[in-house]
């Protein structure tokens, strides 16, 4: 089994670098992509401990890109080293991300919800801060019963907490990523939230620009979108992978690390087509 696609506490993940790397040894998992939000903070843990373990790792990062619809996501995986480009975006991402955690909690305190941004940065320490730790404060405050329960009356897009992400301009990207020796890859593209009708021609207009890489088989999509992705992908050129998109049970309970859509365990056979494009 393989998994493309695994968040640690660097950003949104319940489980450390090292954590993930020991959980991925306990399921028979010999590759392993770390790609936390806006951050390479735990490549260097996840590195070291993958080689004690003999799991090949495979170092990335899941990038916020700014698009009118949806959300769009682009992984970069296999980096090499990290450029000063890939710094400088990331730098620029933590800073947005710190704006709008700044905007929510103000929106949080008008509505009498007694939380401070320090509060949370204390019980999450090391940890890119994002809105499942405020999602996680919220049910420890009691003013919901579970996460989930945040983001469906306050925190998801449209809700009264909600504030719009700023990402970064997707050429810039494809440049760091690439410039860091890593491979540019559309992260669940079902969340871009086009239709079919427009999403070949988008997923053309990015392959153009250098995007070179399709997650088709994530656990977000149904098993059949998935295969079409994956039908689509061939057509324009791309290579395609999956990933589990992991979190951890607490955060996620229906995403199983080295398991993509409908449950499906993620096969050792898509990392042959493409290990040689990403090592």
């Amino acid at each position: 089994m393989i998994d493309l696609h695994v968040h640690t506490t660097a950003s949104d993940g319940q489980y450390t670098p090292s954590q993930i790397i020991e959980m991925a040894s306990s399921k028979n998992i010999g590759v392993i992509a770390i790609t936390d939000h806006d951050t390479v903070a735990g490549i260097s843990e996840g590195e070291a401990a993958a080689k004690k373990a003999g799991i090949t790792f495979v170092a990335g990062t899941e990038l916020n890109i700014n698009f009118p619809t949806g959300e769009f996501h682009l992984l970069g995986l296999g980096f090499k080293q990290i450029s000063p480009s890939l710094t400088l975006l990331l730098d620029t991402l933590v800073k947005n991300r710190e704006t709008r955690n700044a905007q929510i909690i103000e929106k949080m305190r008008s509505e009498g919800v007694d939380i401070t941004l320090e509060e949370i940065q204390s019980d999450f320490p090391d940890t890119v801060i994002g809105r499942p730790h405020f999602a996680a404060e919220l049910v420890k405050k009691k003013v919901v019963k579970t996460r989930q329960q945040a983001f469906d009356r306050f925190l998801a897009k449209g809700r009264p907490w909600y504030v719009q992400r700023v990402g970064s301009n997707l050429d810039e990207a494809i440049v760091a990523i690439k410039e860091s020796g890593g491979i540019p890859v559309i992260a669940h593209p079902m969340s871009l939230y086009l239709s079919w009708g427009k999403l070949p021609d988008a997923l053309q207009d990015f392959y153009d620009r250098g995007v070179m890489g399709l997650e088709a088989f994530h656990p977000g999509a149904r098993v059949t979108e998935c295969l079409r992705l994956e039908e689509v992908a061939h057509k324009i050129g791309y290579f395609v992978t999956a990933g589990s998109d992991f979190h951890g049970e607490k955060i996620r309970a229906d995403r199983k690390l080295g398991h993509t859509c409908g449950g499906r365990k993620i096969e050792d056979d898509v990392w042959e087509k493409i290990k040689d494009i990403i090592l």
